[in-house]
């Protein structure tokens, strides 16, 4: 039986119960939980381990129209979803089921979210549409240039992990808008290490790109499929910037939205 992970944004047990029932009539086994709103803690990451188990065939967030447009849902389900994403792929399906209020938009989502499937949980045909997106191929056509993913708790914050995903790059360098950056390291990809050695480490750099300013850090370690960059991350960025550090202007760089609803990616 496929199983499906639900975050649920509405905290209703009889609608969590009455969806779970309905799956279960098309061969489709549910569990999951209600979600728990609290970045400072950074509470987004308790529901990771569950999430990317091989058994997990779909995510599905539920929520109604004024949920998926919050900032901080926004925020916290982008971060699960590019850690989900690190560790299952891509084009692991993303679903978000709406409760009530008009259609949301998939251009009014963040980038992580960008591929999810809109679906409402008042649709007849709900069951078939569940079971057609766990079997189906994904649309996405674009496999990213980069790795990405993210590390935290309450007790050491944030952390997001960029590399390249089949190249190599002379450095890296990551910027935040509306946010801070505390700290940087280098070392192995899929944990934070526990001692780092920066060459040429830049702090502070101003970046401003579409009308968006963004302070940035930079390494000059060399860095390919196997060596990341982790940076520490303070605050609750709208928006991230990354890529191969550069001294050109016209340097690659990739631009994540995390809670706001433009999205864009550049490589010049």
């Amino acid at each position: 039986m496929k199983k499906i992970w639900l975050s649920s944004l509405v905290r209703s047990e009889d609608l969590v119960k009455k969806l779970i029932g309905q799956f279960k009539t098309y061969g489709l086994e549910a569990n999951g939980h209600f979600w728990e709103n609290d970045l400072e803690k950074v509470s987004w990451i308790k529901a990771r381990d569950e999430l990317v188990e091989k058994k997990i065939a779909l995510w599905a967030i539920v929520g109604s129209d004024m949920d998926f447009h919050n900032p901080d849902y926004l925020y916290g389900l982008s971060l699960l979803a590019i850690t989900a994403q690190a560790a299952r792929g891509i084009d692991f399906p993303i679903v978000l089921l709406q409760t009530e209020g008009d259609v949301i938009q998939p251009d009014s989502l963040p980038t992580p979210l960008k591929g999810a499937d809109i679906f409402l949980t008042s649709s007849v045909t709900l069951g078939p549409k569940m079971v057609s997106r766990v079997h189906g191929v994904s649309g996405k056509e674009m496999t990213p240039g980069y790795r990405l993913d993210l590390y935290g708790n309450e007790h050491i914050g944030q952390w997001f992990e960029i590399g390249p995903r089949d190249s190599s790059w002379p450095g890296g360098m990551f910027a935040v808008a509306d946010a801070q950056i505390a700290f940087h390291a280098v070392g192995p990809k899929g944990s934070l290490p526990g001692k780092s050695v920066l060459n040429y480490p830049m702090e502070g750099l101003k970046l401003n790109l579409g009308g968006k300013e963004y302070t940035a850090w930079a390494v000059q370690n060399m860095l390919d499929p196997e060596t990341s960059y982790f940076v520490k991350v303070l605050g609750f960025p709208g928006s991230i910037l990354f890529g191969p550090y550069s001294n050109e202007e016209d340097a690659e760089v990739f631009i994540v939205m995390l809670n706001t609803t433009a999205a864009f990616f550049i490589e010049n």
